[in-house]
């Protein structure tokens, strides 16, 4: 068994970078994820001699970290929701380029600089492509604050086997919360070997390595994407992960990530008190997302109802998974408001009693 700690989300994703061997680390403070910088400002460079640095702005940041990616670094950057936004010219050049790095964004309430509250208000964002381009990020899901820690090596070796960024896509609460964690052990960062296409310095008998995003031609453009897309194609067969709860005998499902799905949970719990045959989807992998779990459920269930702390975003994903052959339902609240079990659970005798 590993170090175990109790530690708020934050920084217990900050320790985990450390202990993943991370080279550097550029951000720039916003709430509710200024922890992540603060920790590692404090504990990465005596521990292991990596470089943490606050950048000018996220614009600058999310720069730094293609510039160390396309050197080899095991590279990071944490912001939160509109900060993230500023970010997506440098995430979709990285995507273009091909480059791995890990991008945590701990979301709070918006449009615009709206609260510092949770909220999932970003999920279009991360899944459909926040910038520019046909690219897409391998975007991980956590619930507790274990996978706000484990999430980190995970998006890492994942974004350096797929040279593809990876986003952590979290919450406030998540971050600001505290439970137990088991930790890690410690990588050591120098025996980790540094691969052949970056940008270190021409050695003998090899052409200039190039890493780029800019590709002028319309028909080279055309390859790099297609290589891209055949890259998303092996990424779908091999990289969902979802979590199943009850789901064989339900009469209505519930499709929840992180926060809303811990929520969901519990009103689980309360609805089978009630006597209602209930269960939870938990996708991990918002993309790749689980729609072959979700769509085989079709013949054996009466409904779904998508909960997330939002207007309506992932509820899109269930609907393509369903088809139009059962109904989906959204329960969302916004602004920062955080529902109840009770709640949740009063939402699909509702809708039980609307559909009999």
């Amino acid at each position: 068994m590993g170090e175990l700690r109790l530690m708020k989300g934050n920084e217990a994703l900050a320790e985990a970078a450390i202990r993943a061997g991370i080279d550097a680390y550029f951000g720039y403070p916003i709430t509710p994820q200024s922890e992540v910088l603060e920790y590692l400002t404090r504990e990465a460079y005596n521990r292991t001699k990596a470089t943490i640095l606050q950048a000018e702005s996220e614009i600058a940041s999310i720069n730094m970290v293609y510039g160390a990616a396309g050197a080899g670094a095991r590279v990071m950057t944490s912001s939160s929701s509109p900060g993230i936004s500023l970010m997506q010219e440098g995430i979709s050049y990285m995507a273009g380029a091909e480059l791995p790095g890990l991008i945590v964004n701990v979301n709070r309430g918006g449009p615009g600089l709206g609260t510092i509250q949770p909220s999932q208000g970003d999920y279009f964002q991360a899944v459909k492509g926040g910038g520019h381009g046909d690219y897409h990020l391998i975007t991980l899901a956590p619930a507790t604050v274990q996978e706000m820690s484990d999430h980190v090596l995970d998006g890492f070796l994942l974004a350096e086997k797929y040279r593809n960024p990876v986003m952590i896509l979290a919450d406030g609460a998540l971050g600001q919360m505290m439970e137990k964690v088991e930790l890690r052990e410690q990588i050591d960062r120098s025996t980790r070997e540094i691969p052949d296409w970056t940008t270190r310095g021409k050695q003998a008998n090899r052409p200039h390595n190039v890493v780029t995003s800019l590709f002028i031609k319309p028909e080279e453009m055309e390859q790099v994407n297609f290589r891209l897309q055949t890259k998303y194609a092996e990424v779908v067969k091999k990289e969902i992960r979802v979590q199943t709860v009850d789901i064989d005998d339900a009469d209505i499902i519930l499709v929840a990530y992180g926060l809303s799905a811990r929520i969901s949970h519990k009103a689980m719990e309360i609805c089978r008190e009630r006597g209602v045959k209930i269960g939870l989807i938990r996708p991990i992998t918002l993309w790749p997302y689980p729609y072959e779990v979700i769509g085989d459920t079709v013949g054996r269930t009466k409904m779904y109802l998508a909960v997330e702390l939002n207007a309506g975003q992932m509820v899109e994903d269930v609907r393509l998974a369903v088809n139009g052959c059962r109904p989906v339902y959204h329960f969302g609240r916004m602004g920062g408001i955080i529902p109840s079990p009770e709640e949740i659970a009063d939402e699909v005798e509702k809708l039980l009693a609307m559909n009999n």
